[in-house]
């Protein structure tokens, strides 16, 4: 049995300039922006407490929107993901690139948000939900 539910959205930024795209997100949005601990290529966007988890992300790619799962097995989410026809892409330290049947990419990652464990869903080990 594992836990998982939509984290958040990153934003996918080719760019020389990551503060001025946070600054134009955090704009736009309305949103402060706070460094993402640890790894110069995110700022976080900060919202409502137990909100969504949105970051903008300097990447190579070319610019996009991505939204992230979150669970507390990654390797459990992504079979489960896998049985509803996503495809694994690419594999990180700490987490899994996906792409669904439709090819949106997403990722697969740890938990991001303080509402987890109380609002994950909850799935058994053959991928159905737990009633």
């Amino acid at each position: 049995m594992h836990r998982s539910q939509l984290a958040g959205f990153i934003i996918d930024c080719r760019t020389g300039d990551l503060d001025a795209a946070a600054d134009f997100w955090s704009r736009a949005l309305g949103l402060p922006i706070a460094r993402a601990p640890g790894d110069d290529r995110y700022r976080q966007l900060v919202t409502a407490d137990g909100g969504l988890h949105i970051e903008v992300q300097k990447v190579d790619h070319p610019s996009r929107v991505h939204l992230d799962i979150e669970t507390d097995d990654i390797e459990a989410e992504v079979r489960r993901l896998e049985t509803l026809g996503a495809k694994r892409v690419e594999k990180f330290p700490r987490w899994w690139v996906m792409e669904a049947p439709t090819g949106q990419r997403f990722c697969v990652v740890n938990p991001q948000r303080k509402n987890f464990a109380q609002e994950a869903n909850v799935w058994n080990d053959d991928g159905s939900a737990v009633r």
